[in-house]
């Protein structure tokens, strides 16, 4: 069981959920647990299971084997409708005959007509379209859109809101402005959110904790940060951004967690994996192109600059090492005269920086 964080019981756990569709699995197992109050996002590419957990939890599907509650309620057999759960489509799925405000008040009819108007007006003001409740949905942007959706999934007050790939339809600007509005409201509501993305960027930007899934299965959990800096394998390192793997075999342990692998162009130094590797066996150096430091002269892996591109906040290299394999690097502009393609450089980076995975 991957525990929530936070001492606190979790308001959500999964165990051993499971679902098929004919004779594929689509989840395979999963056993999850999400604190209170935390934004939690599921990354993985298409087919991977995300979006059909996301149903699972909602009650849109109904799991083969597990168990899924929420605090002290078990939802295993609870049809969506009675779950104190609701969600966001990726198509929003506004109706586009109903105006702003009844979009927002549609799962509200239980409620006293002025409770329910005051609701809805509280809602528009929380997501900034207090002066839109008259309009249609089809005369809004595509990020007035989403706020919508988002206000009408907040009406009923869940206790878990999950959200499918929220902000697919904007484009990079909008989609990066709304990423910081979405997650300022959640810190306002202190509701608990599951986002599923295929968009390591959104999930870096959005999550306290991710979950990375592959073929139905949760393969690593953890902060941004931890995913990023210790990945637990080639798959999950590269689905988290650029990564250089160098391969090699694996030589003895020396202090500190670190071990030295032997490459092409001579032994180089990394973290050990958590899990042991034998001395020999084949391995890879993980290393983002962002830690790998460039100099023309002293000590270092001697390559040689074979491209050189100007991408605004950083200066992307591609250089080619003595066994003829390239590695990717990326420093800052101010650096964009220096080392051009053709030079001669030695390239380093610090152990702490890199992680040995199996190869």
């Amino acid at each position: 069981m991957v525990e929530a964080t936070g001492a606190s019981a979790p308001l959500l756990r999964l165990a051993g959920v499971t679902k098929r569709f004919g004779g594929a699995i689509a989840v395979d197992g999963v056993d999850l647990a999400l604190a209170e109050n935390e934004v939690f996002c599921l990354l993985g590419p298409s087919g991977c299971g995300k979006s059909t957990l996301l149903r699972l939890i909602a009650g849109f599907e109904k799991p083969d084997a597990g168990t899924i509650r929420l605090g002290a309620q078990d939802l295993t057999g609870q049809p969506a409708h009675r779950r104190p759960i609701n969600m966001m489509f990726q198509s929003y799925a506004l109706f586009p005959h109903m105006s702003v405000a009844r979009n927002v008040a549609y799962g509200l009819a239980d409620r006293p007509r002025a409770e329910r108007a005051e609701r809805v007006a509280a809602l528009l003001r929380l997501v900034r379209l207090e002066d839109f409740g008259d309009r249609r949905p089809d005369t809004l942007s595509g990020g007035q859109r989403q706020r919508v959706a988002l206000a009408r999934a907040l009406a009923r007050e869940p206790r878990l809101l999950l959200l499918d790939e929220p902000l697919t339809a904007l484009d990079r600007s909008l989609r990066e402005e709304t990423q910081s509005e979405l997650r300022a409201l959640q810190r306002r509501l202190g509701t608990s959110f599951v986002v599923v993305t295929h968009d390591p960027e959104e999930a870096m930007r959005l999550a306290d904790r991710v979950g990375v899934m592959a073929h139905g299965r949760i393969v690593q959990i953890g902060s941004t940060a931890e995913l990023y800096d210790r990945p637990a394998s080639r798959y999950v390192a590269g689905l988290l951004g650029d990564v250089n793997l160098i391969p090699g075999r694996l030589g003895p342990d020396e202090p500190g967690g670190i071990r030295s692998v032997g490459t092409a162009f001579g032994p180089v130094r990394a973290r050990g994996l958590a899990e042991p590797l034998q001395e020999g066996v084949e391995a890879v150096v993980a290393v983002r192109p962002e830690r790998i430091a460039l100099r023309p002269d002293g000590e270092g892996i001697a390559a040689t600059v074979i491209e050189r591109t100007f991408l605004g906040d950083r200066i992307a290299r591609t250089l080619r090492l003595s066994d003829g394999s390239t590695v990717r690097t990326s420093g800052p502009p101010e650096d964009a005269e220096a080392f051009p393609a053709g030079a001669s450089v030695l390239l380093s980076f610090a152990a702490e920086t890199a992680t040995i995975l199996p190869s």
